[in-house]
């Protein structure tokens, strides 16, 4: 076997411990954007800044579930097959979701489905290449093409993929994030996101541009946080405020239970 030598838990932990890097709380910088600053300057006309950023951020913390889209083009990102460059997940405040993440420099990409306790993880070729050096790589993907991971959080290397996909959480980050005191938010010209019309709140902070894109109507929800500089790009999406998350899940007949996936890697 070409390489070094890849145990079945380590790999495992590999597969949970993306879903994990992919927790919308762990993005830097974009949570604390959305804690409006206690110094606003406002454009005149209709609601301010400050109205407007904290109406859309009681709206976020009160969803009882949404729709998350990240694009992460940092400079960092893109040179790391650890790191995800995009994921696009719907998650409730009951730790249901279900969506697909991407990792960087060709690490391939993993489907993702969790209802209350039970994970459901389909990674593709490239992702099982990537994660598992050598020969080993390509027959672990192929003994576990087009199938399904399926486990219960109650097993430690999938605990962390609880956290990926609870939306409760993600708000009491929004909720505790700390505010910059030294950074004000102005109202940029109306424009629109996918159809949407939308108010940019525009502000610095730490020498990185953050954007808040609100919508122009009632009731005023995110749509998008952005930010750029110092060696960040980060885009993260907001849609589907209150839609429930998709309920079906694989099949048995699809799905390889965790427990054998560690004993065939053994034999592998």
């Amino acid at each position: 076997m070409a390489g070094r030598a890849v145990g079945p838990k380590g790999l495992v932990c590999a597969v949970a411990g993306a879903g994990l890097a992919l927790s919308p709380a762990l993005v830097p910088g974009l949570v604390p954007a959305l804690v409006p600053a206690p110094a606003v300057a406002d454009d005149g006309g209709g609601a301010s800044a400050q109205q407007l950023a904290q109406e859309a951020k009681k709206n976020l913390l009160d969803a009882k579930s949404v729709r998350l889209k990240l694009t992460d083009h940092s400079a960092g990102t893109a040179a790391s097959r650890t790191q995800p460059v995009f994921m696009d997940l719907a998650l409730d405040q009951h730790g249901n979701c279900a969506g697909i993440m991407r990792m960087a420099a060709k690490g391939g990409s993993v489907e993702l489905i969790k209802r209350g306790e039970q994970v459901w993880m389909k990674p593709d070729t490239a992702f099982w290449k990537a994660q598992v050096p050598g020969s080993q790589g390509a027959a672990v993907a192929e003994l576990f093409k087009n199938r399904y991971i399926h486990g219960s959080t109650k097993d430690a290397l999938l605990k962390g993929l609880a956290d990926t996909c609870d939306l409760s959480a993600f708000q009491k980050q929004v909720d505790t994030g700390s505010s910059a005191h030294d950074r004000t938010l102005t109202k940029g010209a109306e424009t629109t996101i996918d159809g949407t019309k939308v108010v940019p709140l525009k502000g610095t902070e730490a020498g990185r541009r953050s954007v808040l894109y609100v919508t122009s109507k009632a009731p005023h929800r995110l749509v998008r946080a952005a930010q750029r500089g110092g060696g960040t790009d980060m885009t993260l999406d907001f849609t589907d405020y209150g839609k429930p998350v998709p309920s079906k899940t694989p099949p048995a007949s699809q799905s390889v239970d965790i427990g054998k996936l560690q004993q065939e890697l053994q034999n592998t």
